[in-house]
């Protein structure tokens, strides 16, 4: 195990590579936001590491938000001396804690056994060499000690610094991905964030992990979980083509995956902002899977019934709404095509080609409302049923279309619809 405190970023001036000090990388430490309250709150405690992503990303030259700890030893008391709102998790040996609205997640120092591939570990106390052994990428099996002896130093499993300056995903043992095979959904998270090369070996595990049915052993939940995460990397997309190069998305069904990644992009391109990206990479994902086994199959990896509705909405049918929207000659007539599509519809239907009345919807007449509701329609003689959606549409149209632009306006549109049905 190598103890080693360096960079792996370049500089700006000339592209090498120029190491911190352990100094120096405490003080990155203490400079991210919640760096500073976590260093403060734990002194010059011993055996206390960060660990994993935080410091990859540290030596990359980013500022990680999440800062993961392990402990050699109990990481209880180490936890209530960050802060008082301590969640212990008994079978791993790992706690929880908020402290200057930040939360920190500690585990105990552990080497891991499978009893059967897929299955979760059985863990034991270990010094954190071993810990870092039981990693998913020499990337992540980085470590920085935070106090005792040699403050600032970082802990790596071999060849881990290397891979990290070379910009390489490589897995840590031959069996890994038969261990875990949710190394698989991760190596296709850390491809598609990273943009790493994937190791020789390592492809080529990963290929005979997918081929031989690794994802079998694996619990439908435990899988939607890994697709939802790849669904939430701040680039969806790149996550989801990284999957469909390790074959993992036909895995789980033959038209299950993202084919055209300019149709991908578009259509994010165009969603909102209170739209949801995780359902619209999703919905384009599903485009080649038959609506009821979409249904079945989002079902087993225990997807929230909500989320399958929204999912099954998005992708039913793009190609007819896009061709209703490019026949719309007014605003009124897009909201007509529009009438109960969400935005994740809207966006994908805009980049089948229909993209200016789209962002039209998106941008503007979706939030268009009118000033006089059914109670109005009441108070000026209209009888209650069908008369009054029917007169209120009207009105809403006229709105649209720029023909009633204010309350009595409305009023009138209202009232001219239902005497042209009497």
């Amino acid at each position: 195990m190598l103890t080693r405190a360096l960079s792996v970023g370049p500089s700006r001036e000339d592209g090498r590579v120029h190491p911190p000090t352990p100094h120096e990388l405490l003080d990155r430490i203490r400079e991210l936001p919640a760096g500073r309250p976590l260093m403060a709150a734990l002194g010059q405690a011993p055996a206390v590491y960060l660990v994993g992503g935080a410091v990859r990303d540290l030596l990359l030259g980013g500022a990680p938000g999440d800062l993961d700890l392990v402990v050699e030893g109990d990481p209880v008391p180490v936890a209530r001396s960050i802060g008082p709102e301590v969640v212990v998790h008994d079978r791993f040996g790992t706690s929880s804690v908020t402290a200057a609205g930040f939360s920190y997640d500690l585990a105990r120092a552990r080497r891991e056994i499978y009893p059967r591939p897929g299955a979760l570990p059985d863990v034991e106390p270990a010094p954190i060499a071993e810990d870092l052994r039981r990693r998913d990428f020499t990337i992540n099996a980085l470590a920085v000690a935070l106090g005792g002896e040699h403050p600032g130093e970082v802990v790596a499993f071999p060849g881990a610094i290397e891979d990290l300056g070379q910009r390489v995903l490589r897995v840590l043992h031959p069996a890994s991905f038969i261990d875990d095979p949710t190394r698989l959904f991760r190596l296709a998270r850390y491809r598609g964030r990273l943009g790493f090369s994937i190791a020789e070996e390592t492809r080529a595990r990963a290929s005979e992990a997918v081929r031989t049915g690794a994802l079998e052993t694996l619990s439908g939940p435990r899988i939607g979980n890994e697709l939802r995460l790849l669904a939430t990397e701040p680039d969806p997309v790149s996550a989801f083509l990284a999957m469909r190069e390790l074959g993992l998305d036909q895995a789980l069904h033959p038209g299950f995956g993202l084919r055209d990644e300019g149709l991908a992009r578009r259509a994010l391109a165009l969603l909102p902002a209170d739209g949801r990206a995780d359902v619209l990479i999703l919905a384009l994902a599903s485009l080649g899977v038959p609506a009821l086994e979409l249904r079945d199959l989002l079902e087993r990896l225990a997807f929230e019934a909500a989320d399958v509705r929204a999912i099954l909405a998005a992708a039913s049918r793009p190609s007819e709404l896009a061709g209703a929207l490019a026949a719309a000659q007014r605003p009124s007539e897009i909201a007509t095509a529009t009438a109960g599509a969400t935005p994740e519809a809207v966006a994908l239907a805009g980049a089948l080609g229909a993209e200016a009345p789209a962002r039209e919807w998106l941008e503007h007449l979706r939030d268009v409302k009118l000033e006089i509701d059914g109670r109005d329609l009441l108070a000026a003689g209209v009888p209650e049923g069908p008369a009054v959606g029917a007169a209120l549409s009207a009105a809403l149209a006229a709105k649209l279309d720029g023909r009633a632009r204010d309350r009595g306006a409305e009023l009138a549109a209202a009232l001219e619809a239902v005497r042209g049905t009497g």
